[in-house]
C-alpha cells in the first residue's frame, strides 16, 4: 500500500487511491504516518486534533476516530493489522507500505550525491521526479497541531532547497534563458527568499539582459529594506558588483 500526505492524503491500496472525508480522522492518519512504526501517545493525538480546545470527551472521541481509520485501512488491506494499540496510545506499522514524502526524501539526497559528483545532467533529472511527487502542502492546508505542523515546516524546507538545486544546476546546464519565467514567479511567490532573485539576476545577465538583471537587485534591495529593514545578502552584493564590472566568470554556464 501507498501513502501520500504531500497534498491532499490519499491511500493508494489495490483498489486504486482512496481519501479520508474527515479532517480529524486524516489528522490523527497523517500524525500516526509521519511517526510510523513509533508509539504516539493518546495525548500528543489529542493536541493535533484539538488543540488547546480539546473537548471534555476527547479521549472517548479519539478511541472512535481510530477505529474508524482502522475499519478505512482494513477495506484497503482486509486482514492486515495496520494500527496497533501501545501504551501510552498507538502505533502504525509501516512493514512495506511507501510513503511519498520518504521517495522525495531519498530522490533530493540522491541529487545531492550527484551534484557532488558533478553528474549535472542526472541530478537535474532526479531532482525533477523529486517535485513532481509534490501535489501541494501537507494534508492540502496548514494544520495548528505541533507534529504536522513542525514536519511540514521541516518538509517545505526540504523542497525549497530542492528547487535551488535544481535551478542552480540548470543554470549550470545553460538553461537561463527558459528559467527567467519560472524564477520570476518564484520571486513573486517568495520574495523574502534571496536565492531566488540571485538566481533570476544571473538567468537575465547570460540572456544578455544586464539592466533587467540589475532591477532585479533593485527589487531584491526595496523588498527587504520595506520588509525587514535589511540590505541583500552579501551573495547578492557581490552579484550586483560583479554584473557590473563585467566579470565575465558568471558567463561560465556550459552551453
Amino acid at each position: 500500500m501507498r501513502y501520500e500526505l504531500m497534498g491532499s492524503l490519499r491511500v493508494i491500496g489495490p483498489a486504486g487511491a482512496q481519501m479520508l472525508t474527515a479532517r480529524k480522522i486524516e489528522i490523527v492518519l497523517a500524525v500516526l504516518l509521519i511517526r510510523a512504526d513509533h508509539v504516539v501517545s493518546t495525548d500528543q493525538l489529542i493536541g493535533e486534533v484539538w488543540g488547546e480546545r480539546a473537548p471534555h470527551r476527547a479521549t472517548a472521541g479519539l478511541h472512535v476516530y481510530v477505529s474508524e481509520l482502522r475499519k478505512f485501512l482494513a477495506r484497503q488491506r482486509p486482514g492486515t493489522e495496520t494500527i496497533c494499540t501501545r501504551s501510552p496510545g498507538y502505533l502504525l506499522r509501516q512493514d512495506d507500505d511507501e510513503f511519498d514524502f520518504q521517495d522525495f526524501l531519498a530522490l533530493v539526497e540522491v541529487g545531492r550525491g550527484y551534484h557532488a559528483a558533478h553528474r549535472y545532467e542526472e541530478e537535474a533529472e532526479v531532482l525533477q521526479r523529486a517535485l513532481a511527487l509534490w501535489r501541494g502542502p501537507l494534508l492540502g492546508e496548514p494544520s495548528d497541531g505541533v507534529i504536522v505542523g513542525s514536519f511540514a515546516a521541516w518538509l517545505g524546507e526540504v523542497r525549497m532547497e530542492c528547487i535551488e538545486m535544481l535551478i542552480d544546476v540548470q543554470l549550470e546546464l545553460g538553461q537561463h534563458r527558459r528559467l527567467i519565467g519560472r524564477l520570476r514567479q518564484l520571486v513573486a511567490d517568495s520574495p523574502l527568499h534571496e536565492a531566488f532573485y540571485r538566481q533570476l539576476m544571473l538567468a537575465l545577465y547570460r540572456s544578455d539582459r544586464t539592466g533587467d538583471a540589475l532591477q532585479a537587485y533593485r527589487q531584491a534591495r526595496a523588498t527587504l529594506n520595506g520588509e525587514l529593514g535589511l540590505e541583500p545578502c552579501r551573495a547578492l552584493q557581490e552579484l550586483q558588483h560583479a554584473i557590473l564590472v563585467g566579470d565575465e566568470r558568471l558567463l561560465s554556464a556550459r552551453v
